[in-house]
């Protein structure tokens, strides 16, 4: 917890910060929303959905893990921000949810930059493909407002950058050839505890943060 005010005050002010708490108590996430925090980030549904019961109404959930279809009408009513979309299935149900929550949800696109093939997320072609696909233009209650990745798990910072940078790119991409289809395109998911300033060196205008936070777990 002490190292919360020395993240924040690394972080510059046009970067958001997500304390990612899961696995964490609710009393954990208490003590830094009493320091004023409202953004938390939380990997998986059940989980999010009993803290959201729980804590205060005014917190900004964000959901950060893989997401499956089955799941996503238990936090649609709340959810802030879904980071992990991966698929037009999971975006017309996000969609669908939203609907019938009257709502219209925010969502990045999780874009895979990491040599891992384990870790999930679209090509940058096939982004390219679901942006393309006519289907999107008819799912007016999501919003895809960014994208979002994963670094490889090295030590070799330089390597780091270059996928953060391979975002941020491909971004700037997006953004200058989709302006129609990406009214709201503003947010660069990527960096956790292990690499942020990596991530923010590369252009992140959001980081997700948990155990320099709130301790290994």
């Amino acid at each position: 917890m002490e190292n919360f005010e020395k993240i924040l005050a690394e972080i510059p002010k046009n970067v958001k910060l997500v304390a990612v708490s899961k696995t964490k108590s609710e009393q954990h996430i208490i003590n830094i929303y009493n320091k004023g925090h409202k953004i938390f980030g939380e990997n998986k549904v059940q989980e999010l959905v009993a803290k959201f019961e729980n804590l205060p109404k005014d917190i900004e959930w964000h959901m950060i893990g893989h997401l499956q279809t089955n799941k996503v009408k238990l936090i649609a009513p709340f959810v802030s921000l879904i980071h992990s979309v991966d698929s037009l299935k999971l975006l017309e149900e996000i969609n669908k949810r939203a609907l019938q929550n009257n709502r219209i949800i925010d969502c990045l696109l999780e874009i895979h930059i990491a040599k891992e093939e384990s870790k999930f997320g679209y090509s940058q072609k096939e982004a390219m493909q679901l942006l393309n696909n006519e289907t999107l233009d008819k799912l007016s209650n999501i919003r895809i407002v960014g994208l979002m990745g994963m670094a490889s798990y090295t030590d070799d910072k330089d390597s780091v950058i270059k996928e953060f940078q391979s975002l941020t790119s491909f971004f700037k991409i997006l953004k200058d050839n989709y302006p129609n289809k990406l009214p709201y395109f503003k947010e660069i998911s990527m960096g956790m505890s292990g690499d942020y300033k990596e991530a923010i060196f590369a252009g992140a205008t959001m980081v997700r943060i948990g155990s320099l936070i709130f301790g290994s777990r």
